[in-house]
């Protein structure tokens, strides 16, 4: 999933294209698509879900909080959150969060080959505000806690396997987590307004009972090069983690975590930003930045981000008009779809079946804006690849 940084962007949506003038500090616009067409087409009229979505996409609803799951027996959790799929046999399995404290925790749902819908799990109990996380190349799911000197949870999808507190991975407000097997690490990002960007190194891949948590070592402009600090104490007291190591860089409010092709991006809400690390020369800079394009850029309130086989990244949004946008390879930006009707809650965990058909998300506070009333859905259509 090769990419270039987003220095010439073309962003669309919303009533109008970003024409003329700068986007980005230093480079010109790329001449953009026509107003809300993106690589999918414009958005259509609301379905019976309440969903905009392109031409030749369908939705339905995969479960509500507080209702059985399918024709399952299972209750589907509270404010659904980060999530991942899992090949199972021929079918697959779509974890999510329970953004709730107490109790929070993370259930599962299986699909068979043809989508249907054949169990539901609980896979998490007893945890605090699991947020989002992040899937391992060797299938366990990582739920983060995203309250004060909260932990990482190693959890099995399938339901088998006791979930695992991570201690060595770090006490801090954690929010996601993506796996990188070529540097045999695992990034983390820090859901505080001076929140930091770190690494846990595991003493072995596969492993993640014992390692060496690093933090992110940078200056303060927008791109640059960066080292790697090991943090002394990662228990995170009396001293939080993100105050240990002098030179650490800051960023505001760190969100959704996605790593491909030895690169890693990641979302700060508090600015509005996707950030986008090259693991092969240590530099960083910004991959989307909308305090640039004078308000006219589609994506707002950026949170949850995950990548599709094309190389399109998908990120969602938390607040903002509901949408999940996409931002290509060719660096344009724009709306994919939109939620109607739930302006009080966020679009959390989008996730793509293995095969690359199906992406899985949920409104964490549906129509009501309760925690109570969140909606797992599925969108199934002609996705790039």
């Amino acid at each position: 999933m090769e990419r270039r940084s987003l220095l010439r962007a073309a962003v669309i949506g919303g009533t109008s294209a970003a024409l003329g003038g700068t986007l980005w500090r230093g480079a010109a616009y790329a001449a953009p698509a026509q107003p809300g067409t993106g690589p999918y087409g414009a958005l259509g009229s609301p379905d019976t879900n309440g969903i905009r979505l392109p031409s030749g996409f369908t939705s339905r609803v995969i479960a509500r909080s507080g209702q059985q799951v399918g024709s399952t027996s299972y209750t589907w959790h509270n404010a659904p959150d980060g999530g991942a799929c899992y090949a199972d046999g021929t079918g697959w399995i779509y974890v999510s969060n329970s953004e709730i404290n107490p109790s929070g925790g993370a259930s599962a749902v299986k699909f068979s080959s043809t989508g249907t819908i054949t169990g539901a799990h609980r896979i998490l109990s007893g945890t605090r505000q699991n947020c989002a996380g992040g899937k391992t190349p060797w299938n366990t799911w990582l739920s983060c806690e995203e309250v004060s000197l909260g932990y990482v949870y190693e959890t099995d999808p399938w339901g088998t396997n006791a979930a695992v507190q991570r201690p060595a991975m770090g006490r801090f407000k954690h929010e996601a987590a993506a796996a990188d097997p070529v540097r045999k690490a695992i990034y983390l990002t820090e859901d505080e307004t001076n929140g930091r960007f770190y690494r846990f190194v595991p003493a072995t891949w596969g492993n993640l009972s014992s390692g060496t948590l690093q933090v992110m070592v940078a200056g303060s402009a927008a791109s640059g090069s960066f080292t790697w600090a090991d943090v002394p104490d990662p228990d995170g007291s009396p001293t939080a983690t993100r105050s240990q190591v002098s030179g650490s860089k800051s960023f505001n409010g760190g969100e959704g975590c996605h790593y491909a092709n030895d690169t890693v991006w990641f979302t700060t809400k508090g600015d509005n930003r996707v950030w986008q690390i090259d693991l092969l020369n240590n530099t960083y800079e910004l991959a989307y930045d909308d305090s640039l394009v004078n308000g006219t850029a589609p994506l707002t309130g950026v949170d949850n981000i995950t990548g599709a086989s094309s190389g399109d990244l998908f990120v969602a949004e938390d607040g903002g008009n509901m949408e999940v946008c996409v931002i290509t390879p060719d660096d344009v930006v724009a709306s994919f779809l939109r939620i109607d009707g739930q302006s009080g809650s966020e679009i959390t965990g989008p996730a793509f079946s293995p095969d690359g058909t199906r992406l899985y998300f949920s409104s964490q506070r549906g129509t009501s804006g309760s925690s109570s009333g969140g909606i797992t859905y599925e969108v199934k259509g002609p996705f790039r690849s």
